[in-house]
Order: structure tokens, then C-alpha cells, then sequence
């Protein structure tokens, strides 16, 4: 993995992609100019240089991230890694967690069928007119 010295910078998209934030930089790009992505609480372009020290603030789906810049890289490497690269907050890690038990807890009650449903299920349904059953 290619660290950077001290001093130096990266660009913001590049440094989410190997911090393992988004799966392309091309997500990461786009993430930044929709505005889901904050350097010190203000939104950044995705050449941003980003130095060590910096706070940001990424949303990811439903979830969102409050991490510090630890370290520079701008090669992708290995998750445990990339994890060496920001620290979370706690406060962000709680909220998290908090959220995901309240998501678990809102489909708890939800069971899939077991299997596809059969050719006279399938007219069953359709006869219903109920086309969301798929």
C-alpha cells in the first residue's frame, strides 16, 4: 500500500475508495457530488485534498459515518487496512448500531415464503389481481 508522507494530501475520492467506503471511485465520486460526503462539515468537491487530522461525515445507504483521517493511502489494500486509514467516532458507532436493531426490528414480524409459488398458486394470484404477491 502506497502511504503517503506526512504533510501530503489525497483526493477525497480516492481516499474513500481505499478506505473501503465505496466499492469503485466512481461511486465515490458521485457520492461526493450528491452531497453525501462532508469535509469539517461542509460539502466537498472530489478532488478535495484531504490531509490527515480531517473530520468527515459519509452516508452510505441508511447509514452514516463520522470518522477522523488517520492515515493517506491511495492505493486499495486489504479492509484491515484501509480500516488503519480513520477512526470512527463512538457516537457514530452507538447511532449505527442503534439504527440497524431498529431495522431488524421493523422487518422482525416479516417470514418469506419457504418457496416459489406453483403454477395453480400462481393463477391464484393473478385471478386476485394481488401482482405485488411475486
Amino acid at each position: 500500500m502506497a502511504e503517503t508522507e506526512a504533510g501530503a494530501h489525497v483526493r477525497l475520492d480516492v481516499w474513500l475508495w481505499a478506505a473501503r467506503f465505496f466499492r469503485t471511485r466512481s461511486l465515490a465520486r458521485q457520492a461526493v457530488d450528491t452531497g453525501k460526503v462532508e469535509v469539517g462539515g461542509q460539502r466537498a468537491k472530489p478532488s478535495r485534498a484531504i490531509r490527515v487530522g480531517d473530520a468527515l461525515r459519509v452516508t452510505r445507504g441508511e447509514e452514516t459515518f463520522e470518522v477522523q483521517v488517520l492515515g493517506l493511502s491511495d492505493t486499495r489494500g486489504p479492509a484491515p487496512v484501509a480500516q488503519a486509514l480513520y477512526a470512527e467516532s463512538a457516537e457514530s458507532a452507538k447511532r449505527r448500531e442503534e439504527q440497524r436493531l431498529q431495522r431488524a426490528a421493523m422487518r422482525d414480524g416479516y417470514r418469506p415464503p419457504e418457496h416459489k409459488p406453483d403454477k395453480r398458486a400462481r393463477r391464484l394470484i393473478q385471478a386476485l389481481g394481488d401482482i405485488d404477491a411475486f
